[in-house]
């Protein structure tokens, strides 16, 4: 069902975060540390109330448990992302699976960002900072500039990548690294300088965040993604897109 045809919408002016988790103590401590920073929020025990809070009010960001009884976060999120209304709000999956197949199956259904639990409350803060303002930033940005390379080219105020002149369909996150890449292009980047432009966050050697990010937009924008022509890796370092005469 089309969750726009039954949303009395009405958009939070300040920060809204909704929380949802199963267990009442993170949704205490989440809630107290993101409200420290200036942020309004909404909890819910599960999946199913969330869905019905965003029918009432969109928030700016919600942060998403993975592992909920009846109906999961990752069940969840897919939801949210096939909607036209919701499609656009940040989703951020807290997961105490930390395999690196499950952060990617995250992405696949659509989760902007993903921390596995445990988690410091000053990092979900920052993490959930960051995806409310990129998405701001792509709502304002007037910008016509184009950005090509090979067969890839980015409208940077569209937010919209093509691939041999066909769309290719990034999450926020996705975008943002790959034209982190291009505008840095033919120099490397290390996996600290990718999350703290990317993520905006203090990088803490947990480089598993950049590495399955990188592993999924390759499967999107190369034609062998396990060899890679634009996104190459500099290994012990980090990563670099190609430079023209290398293509």
């Amino acid at each position: 069902m089309d969750m726009g045809e039954c949303f009395n919408v009405k958009k939070s002016e300040a920060g809204l975060v909704y929380i949802t988790d199963d267990e009442h103590s993170i949704r205490k401590l989440t809630s107290l540390a993101l409200k420290d920073q200036g942020f309004q929020t909404q909890e819910f025990s599960g999946g199913a109330e969330l869905l019905k809070g965003v029918q009432k009010r969109i928030p700016d960001a919600i942060i998403l448990d993975w592992m909920m009884p009846e109906l999961d976060g990752l069940t969840v999120c897919g939801r949210l992302k096939l909607d036209k209304v919701t499609k656009s709000v940040p989703v951020l999956l807290l997961t105490a699976r930390n395999e690196e197949v499950d952060c990617v199956l995250g992405l696949e259904m659509g989760a902007d960002d993903y921390i596995t639990k445990p988690f410091s409350l000053k990092e979900l803060c920052a993490r959930v900072k960051a995806v409310i303002r990129r998405k701001e930033y792509s709502n304002v940005t007037t910008s016509d500039e184009i950005i090509s390379c090979g067969d890839i080219s980015v409208n940077l105020a569209r937010r919209t990548v093509t691939k041999s002149g066909k769309l290719v369909d990034l999450t926020m996150k996705e975008f943002d690294l790959l034209t982190t890449l291009m505008l840095s292009k033919g120099r490397v980047l290390t996996r600290g300088q990718l999350m703290e432009k990317v993520w905006d966050v203090e990088y803490c050697g947990d480089a598993r965040t950049v590495d399955v990010h990188i592993r999924y937009l390759r499967q999107k924008v190369e034609d062998e993604p396990d060899n890679p022509k634009y996104i190459r890796t500099v290994r012990g370092v980090g990563y670099r897109f190609a430079s023209e005469d290398e293509l």
